[in-house]
């Protein structure tokens, strides 16, 4: 399917791009592996404009949400591959294709593989980089996290609320991260800790059915589970960038003062850009510098005028009508 933008990530740069794009009525795609990007490691946000203190779940939840109000779509993916044909961009995934009149790159860092066997296999199809994403599909199921440290126990703590049982992986003996987070990680009945083991193999037919868990001592173990959400951090990808866009010696995307890139028609924001500051309200600034240039070159490619900011009013009773 044919976008007008596409934005490459998820997290504040890039579901800030989708509001402001959506909003001027731009037919918007998100590819993201996960929403929230490295906000979603903040516990405890105490200085984003409007908000004493929030975490970066919660905040990265609202953006999503009104992005979806506003029409846009969201595909849960990883890019590999960006080109440009006959005058507009095509970027393939994992499995799918997809194709846009422009394109913002707002990725930052993307999430951490876990590299094990069949994870490159079942990714889309029970290995999942978003437990908020992806944790309503497996309601009432026996899920696993493969990570450490708060990001695996926040994801574990919300897996908690809607799958039977969540198995969390530790390489030790004991459970790392935050006191209070492993507290409360305890106090569910459904969260359980494997210690001294880690995924040697993920296993399934045409979906995940089970993990095969390397333990410290004794052979291994398998645990039938149907999804795997894996949480080990996260890493700069922009090798498939290399050609692309013009990048300084740190591998981060040149763009300037309107978030333009070296090849006309895509635009960059947030951390994946040379911008030096990297805070959660400046790359959501930047999303929608972002987007308010992509939706101008869009215009300009159809004879329309340009948008200087953006007062549209929206009727959201009307949308949340629709979208329900």
């Amino acid at each position: 399917m044919k976008y007008d933008i596409i934005i490459i990530g998820g997290a504040f740069a890039g579901l800030s791009a989708a509001i402001y794009s959506s909003r001027q009525g731009m037919k918007t795609l998100v590819v993201t592996k996960d929403i929230g990007g490295q906000g979603l490691l903040t516990t405890d946000i105490q200085n984003y404009p409007g908000f004493d203190s929030t975490s970066g779940f919660d905040l990265a939840s609202k953006f999503q949400s009104q992005a979806q109000l506003y029409g846009t779509e969201f595909v849960y993916d990883e890019i590999r591959q960006v080109g440009e044909e006959n005058g507009h961009f095509v970027l393939k995934g994992v499995e799918e294709k997809y194709e846009s009149d422009a394109l913002i790159l707002a990725f930052g860092k993307t999430p951490r593989d876990l590299g094990c066997k069949g994870e490159e296999k079942f990714k889309g199809r029970g290995v999942s980089y978003c437990s908020i994403c992806d944790g309503p599909l497996f309601r009432k199921k026996d899920v696993l996290v493969a990570g450490a440290g708060d990001h695996a126990l926040q994801a574990a703590l919300y897996l908690g609320t809607v799958a039977s049982n969540v198995y969390v992986t530790q390489k030790g003996n004991r459970i790392s991260g935050s006191e209070e987070m492993i507290a409360e990680a305890k106090s569910l009945d459904n969260v359980k800790f494997i210690y001294e083991s880690e995924v040697d193999e993920i296993l399934g037919d045409k979906t995940v059915n089970a993990v095969s868990l390397k333990k410290k001592s004794g052979p291994n173990e398998e645990l039938p589970v149907k999804a795997v959400f894996v949480e080990m951090g996260y890493i700069a990808k922009t090798e498939m960038l290399k050609g692309f866009v013009d990048m300084n010696k740190e591998n981060e995307v040149i763009i300037d003062m309107n978030g333009n890139t070296s090849r006309t028609g895509v635009f960059a924001a947030g951390d994946v850009t040379n911008i030096p500051y990297k805070q959660a309200v400046i790359s959501a600034g930047q999303g929608s510098v972002a987007a308010l240039s992509a939706i101008n070159y869009v215009h300009k490619k159809r004879g329309m005028g340009s948008v200087k900011s953006d007062w549209k009013f929206v009727n959201l009773e009307k949308n949340k009508k629709v979208s329900a």
